[in-house]
């Protein structure tokens, strides 16, 4: 069971098993997401990626198997219970989800506003705070849909953050950004992971990212995991890794080992 994982697991999958129908998603799945690291969660469009973040989230229950998040099993727990849970937990929703008829301001501060008993002064403090942690200033008054696409998304994690928690999950922040755009939600990532001291578990598609960031790379296939480095992965003498991975990703992978280690991102 989850006790078993070491200290460092903060999030667990222990012999989870899930299916939707007759379409099985998971078959005993195994696979640990260690603490204050990058986890990059991989696979083919229904492998499970997004089901996997909701799973961590209590979302989704499994049908067998345990899911423990920072050492407590999230079975047999109610809803208050989960929500004690889904406090430790920052969501980046794929679509941003933040509300289109409130302000930037008003949209970071409503979690705040809801589960908290801050001072309106300590609320605009924190909301500012985080508007800075991604990169934004003056957006205070602008609503969602008065803002390009990259600065949608890092309201979207100046939102997911807002709570303080110890594990942000992302699914799919790269989608429908251009690369400017992906690099700079790229090296958000990074900065929040190293900063904030966040366990990070991404779901993407975007290879090249991935094999940029992650500390760990997580390929769902058939139901199960594979996981491991990006280095160890892409050395794997498994075909289907190496397929899945593919010669552009292994050559780019080679490129990063061969670049001189950069300074801190500012």
């Amino acid at each position: 069971m989850a006790g078993a994982a070491g200290q460092s697991d903060h999030v667990v999958f222990n012999q989870v098993g899930l299916a939707f129908g007759h379409r099985p998603v998971f078959r005993d799945l195994n696979l640990t997401f260690p603490r204050q690291k990058i986890s990059v969660v991989m696979g083919e469009s229904g492998s499970g990626k997004s089901t996997l973040l909701r799973m961590i989230g209590g979302l989704q229950r499994p049908d067998s198997g345990e899911v423990a998040v920072a050492g407590e099993s999230l079975a047999g727990l109610d809803e208050m219970g989960l929500g004690q849970v889904r406090r430790r937990l920052g969501m980046l929703f794929q679509n941003g989800a933040l509300l289109d008829s409130m302000t930037v301001f008003e949209n970071i501060a409503l979690p705040l506003r809801e589960h908290t008993d801050k001072s309106e002064a300590e609320i605009r403090q924190v909301v500012h705070e985080r508007l800075g942690d991604v990169g934004l200033r003056d957006v205070d008054d602008l609503l969602p849909g008065e803002l390009s696409g990259g600065m949608l998304r890092r309201a979207a994690f100046a939102r997911s953050i807002v709570m303080a928690p110890e594990i942000l999950l992302c699914d799919e922040p790269f989608s429908g950004l251009d690369p400017p755009n992906v690099s700079r939600i790229e090296a958000l990532i990074v900065q929040l992971n190293q900063r904030l001291g966040l366990t990070v578990i991404v779901s993407s598609h975007h290879m090249a990212s991935s094999l940029r960031m992650a500390d760990q790379l997580c390929l769902m296939r058939q139901g199960a995991a594979i996981s491991g480095t990006p280095e160890g992965l892409a050395s794997s003498h498994d075909s289907t890794i190496a397929d899945f991975i593919g010669e552009d990703g292994i050559s780019h992978l080679a490129r990063l080992q061969e670049r001189p280690p950069q300074g801190g991102a500012s």
